[in-house]
């Protein structure tokens, strides 16, 4: 049984991680997007409201997609007065708690709350209310459910690590996220 939670934690795990690195090339296409409209403006005094959206789009991405990965690692703010001094059991009993009572119930809530409107994005493709702007604003709008969908299983994986450590089970210290420091 505890195998098997392994195998589904280290699933999880392996989807966020190349999420992660797959999204973080965005953030080297939104550099050079950028670039291309700031040349184009200052050089050419022409501009383009379509690769202009394009940086938008491109940034939402990295943060709605990279979310999961940031929580796999750690990099999410977090008030941290005691957490940092727990042993590695204290820290998991934290993440197992804090994850069941506030992260999945909020992902869930985004989830369900996003699906209508993103619905509604869809049945009309909904797309850029600028004249030459984007027609795409119901892909962008779709990467709310994706996120939450992510973070909800990035989530589901803490609580899988907290439960192993918890059960004495040998955990890959590198995916439980328990033994950094902030």
């Amino acid at each position: 049984m505890l195998e098997k939670l392994q195998q589904i934690a280290h699933g999880i795990d392996t989807l966020s991680e190349k999420t992660g690195r797959a999204v973080a090339w965005l953030t080297l296409a939104t550099v050079l997007v950028t670039v291309v409209v700031v040349v184009l403006r200052y050089v050419f005094q022409t501009g383009s409201i379509a690769l202009q959206e394009s940086i938008s789009y491109l940034h939402a991405a990295v943060f709605l997609l990279g979310a999961a990965y940031t929580l796999k690692h750690d990099g999410h703010v977090r008030v941290d007065i005691f957490y940092h001094r727990l042993t590695q059991r204290g820290k998991a009993w934290v993440n197992l708690v804090g994850s069941l009572l506030l992260l999945l119930p909020v992902c869930l809530f985004i989830l369900i709350a996003s699906l209508e409107y993103t619905g509604n994005a869809w049945s009309v493709l909904e797309g850029s209310q600028e004249a030459g702007g984007l027609d795409a604003v119901f892909l962008l709008k779709t990467l709310i459910p994706v996120m939450a969908v992510l973070l909800l299983l990035q989530g589901v994986s803490m609580c899988l690590h907290s439960i192993l450590l918890l059960s004495g089970a040998p955990a890959d210290a590198d995916d439980s996220g328990l033994d950094r420091e902030l």
